[in-house]
């Protein structure tokens, strides 16, 4: 890849973009606004999340806690229970924390400057460029996945994504195209990358700048981003209790410490008089990012009142109901469990 021309060299790239992206750019509510706050949550709530499987949710989220303030205010259980679904609950966690930081440290104002942004709990360094560049005209690029795959195919640059060096390498590499309007070149590049440039069948014949892109040219599109880390998915058993007597079950509480921070959950164990009790147990399996999860979970039957009160003074279990479940946050695989085991 040259990339000693001169940048005038490439800036009708990012200009064909934006062009592109005044014609073609989606519908999206967070579109229709520079407010930072509603900016910021979009931006975390879709890192892990597609727009389509996410847009219901951040609607609810910024209808319930339409600002800082609101958020800020709330309790960290009613944040969580509005994130579910989504997963990767420790952003929502993080969100919450910040939050209070910009009622703390800046007056409830949300920060202009990037470095100001970048301080505030959760947030990466795309999410501070992005949310400088939409909302207060910042100058830097948001380097993520679609600017990876993007410019890597543009100038079939195969340095690879998994360096740790790659975020600064992209980002100049960015520079060399990027326009004045970097707030809309930030958003039409993740346009682009999402649906025309994508990593999967990507409809290079639809592309804006398939002219200028090497990796089309040699036919060699799908070489591109080379990235030669691979992270092995870690195994990892877990065994809970189900504890109910006449339609109400016992959970807790997890820490923050590990997976699924501060979600609800199972007992994780029970005492010798409860052996006698277990009726049955079952074996789920749930992949999360990098965690290949086996989850063994006993079904305990209790019809003591003695056992229950005792079991429920020594542990501090709090009691639920499947209908009262709802208004709490578990993952999933328990959800589903609560779900249909109250049935059978």
């Amino acid at each position: 890849m040259e990339k000693n021309r001169a940048a005038s060299d490439f800036l009708h790239v990012g200009n064909r973009l934006l062009e592109w992206y005044r014609n073609n750019a989606r519908d999206l509510p967070f579109r229709q606004t520079k407010d930072p706050y509603k900016i910021w949550i979009c931006e975390i709530v879709f890192q892990q999340t597609r727009i389509n499987q996410g847009l219901n949710h951040y609607n609810n989220f910024v209808t319930r806690f339409p600002d800082v303030k609101t958020l800020a205010e709330a309790e960290e259980n009613e944040v969580l229970l509005y994130w579910k679904g989504l997963g990767y609950y420790s952003r929502a966690i993080n969100i919450h924390t910040a939050a209070r930081q910009i009622m703390n440290n800046y007056h409830g104002i949300f920060p202009s400057q990037y470095e100001e942004i970048l301080k505030l709990k959760g947030v990466g360094k795309y999410t501070a460029a992005a949310i400088s560049s939409i909302c207060f005209g910042g100058k830097m690029p948001a380097v993520d996945g679609n600017f990876y795959r993007v410019l890597s195919r543009l100038f079939a640059d195969d340095f690879d994504i998994s360096n740790s060096r790659a975020f600064a390498y992209f980002s100049e590499l960015a520079t060399l195209v990027m326009p004045d309007n970097v707030g809309d070149f930030n958003q039409a590049m993740m346009d682009i990358g999402s649906e025309i440039c994508k990593p999967k069948n990507p409809v290079c014949g639809e592309c804006p700048i398939n002219e200028d892109c090497l990796a089309f040219s040699m036919q060699k599109v799908s070489q591109y981003p080379v990235k030669t880390k691979k992270v092995k998915a870690e195994d990892l058993a877990l065994t809970y209790y189900f504890v109910h007597r006449n339609g109400e079950f016992l959970i807790q509480q997890r820490k923050d410490d590990f997976i699924w921070k501060k979600l609800f959950e199972f007992p994780t164990a029970i005492t010798a008089e409860m052996e006698p009790f277990i009726t049955g147990s079952k074996t789920i399996t749930h992949k999360l990012t990098h965690k290949n999860l086996s989850i063994e979970i006993f079904k305990v039957e209790i019809d003591s009142e003695e056992v229950w009160n005792d079991f429920i003074a020594e542990n501090q279990y709090m009691i639920t109901d499947a209908q009262a479940s709802h208004d709490k946050s578990f993952p999933k695989p328990l959800e589903n469990y609560i779900q249909n085991s109250l049935k059978d």
